[in-house]
């Protein structure tokens, strides 16, 4: 009987985390992903904002591994699974054997059904999206500078963001911190600072998710900084002039899109249940029900708490998904009992606001301000990947908090914008 082979579907927290637990077990590993690199995800807004460069927070997944020899990179997609014959497809055609399978195949912006929209509002998901937002972003001051057409301009100086949980609060307050304090000198034709940032959430508050305190302090930081919230207001149309939010159109050339996410199609390749998101539900042991070999975790997995409220979709419940599966295969491989049932501990919340403001939810424990602000930095560095990455984003931190200029401001691909 040769070695156990472990296929994983996905190099992003929760499968990365799975492989490095893994050392050791005496298992061969697979690992597949339509993209050669790991992307830490949580600092994409970054990225799109100017603040940071696409390779301060990617790394290529072949290069993580290159001293686990057990450990084989596959640069592919699944197309699809065979549970009866233990065995995943790629687009391409070539089928790869396993005895275990863990789906971590993440999840993609969501439009509700109007996937339309998508041209118009890009979400924020990968590094090309992330590439694409920051070059419409500078492109827009970069026009707003040649014409003569005043409501284009203003139309060109006016950025909506839909959707107003993290994702969608760090970007307003960026773009209006680079619009206000960072751009100002730097351009001759028009004010920057007159730019508008429309932040619009279809609930009634910002970052639904923390406590209504906290979500207040984070409104009122935000319109601090030029951003107009609109909230309890959904967008119903997106075009390139603009989006329709209520009964108001505002004109704006840029959109971002940061309203809602779907799931990979994980569930429909196994043929088991899907929650609305078509996050795949799993047993208590992350397990793919009737399939005691497959196992679904990360955003691709819908798993319930003792309470009965879902575990969120974020990095740290992912990579504790990740540790746990791993634990449960080193058993099976050695004829040990099983874990105790998965159980997701909540470590904080955080969530910054700009470059000098941010709220931490510990439970009891609540911070706002600039100490929560430094929180919320080392907590990210202490998860980027490598010493080089810590002291590159570190660094651009400080000298961004320090000078406020953002060193990534480079239009590097051609995109002719809507007239």
């Amino acid at each position: 009987m040769g070695e156990h082979h472990v296929v994983v579907v996905g190099g992003g927290f929760g499968g990365l985390q799975l492989v490095n637990d893994l050392k050791g077990s005496g298992a061969r590993i697979t690992l597949i992903d339509r993209r050669n690199h790991h992307l830490f995800q949580p600092l994409l807004y970054q990225v799109a904002t100017t603040i940071l460069s696409t390779s301060e927070i990617a790394w290529p997944i072949r290069h993580l591994y290159n001293d686990r020899p057990e450990v084989s990179t596959l640069l592919g997609e699944v197309n699809s699974v065979d549970t009866v014959g233990k065995s995943v497809t790629l687009r391409d055609g070539s089928q790869v054997a396993y005895d275990t399978l863990v789906l971590a195949t993440g999840a993609t912006h969501a439009y509700f059904g109007r996937d339309e929209w998508e041209p118009v509002a890009p979400g924020l998901k990968t590094l090309e999206d992330a590439t694409t937002i920051r070059r419409r972003l500078l492109l827009a001051f970069e026009r707003a500078e040649t014409t003569t057409d005043p409501a284009l301009r203003e139309a060109l100086l006016t950025f909506t963001i839909v959707g107003a949980g993290p994702t969608g609060v760090e970007l307003a307050g960026i773009i209006a911190e680079l619009a206000h304090k960072t751009l100002p000198s730097e351009f001759r034709s028009i004010d920057t600072r007159k730019t508008k940032v429309m932040l619009v959430e279809a609930g009634p508050r910002v970052l639904a998710g923390f406590s209504p305190d906290l979500s207040a302090y984070a409104q009122g930081v935000l319109e601090n900084l030029g951003v107009s919230v609109l909230v309890g207001k959904p967008v119903t149309q997106c075009s390139s002039e603009g989006v329709q939010v209520g009964d108001d159109f505002i004109a704006c050339r840029t959109i971002v899109w940061a309203a809602g996410v779907q799931a990979s199609a994980a569930a429909q390749w196994l043929s088991i249940p899907a929650d609305r998101a078509g996050r795949a539900i799993v047993a208590k042991d992350l397990t793919a029900p009737g399939l005691a070999d497959v196992f679904v975790i990360g955003d691709t997995a819908s798993v319930s708490q003792d309470n009965g409220a879902a575990v969120p979709g974020i990095a740290p419940a992912a990579k504790q998904q990740g540790a746990y599966v791993a634990k449960v295969i080193k058993a099976r491989l050695k004829g040990a009992p099983a874990p105790q049932p998965f159980r997701y501990r909540h470590q904080g919340s955080l969530a910054t606001i700009g470059q000098r403001a941010a709220i931490v939810d510990f439970g009891k424990v609540k911070l706002t301000g600039s100490i929560a602000w430094w929180i919320w930095g080392l907590a990210h560095i202490y998860f980027l990947i490598g010493t080089r990455s810590r002291l590159a984003v570190a660094w651009s931190w400080l000298w961004i908090y320090l000078s406020g200029q953002h060193s990534a401001r480079l239009i590097t691909q051609k995109e002719t914008l809507r007239e």
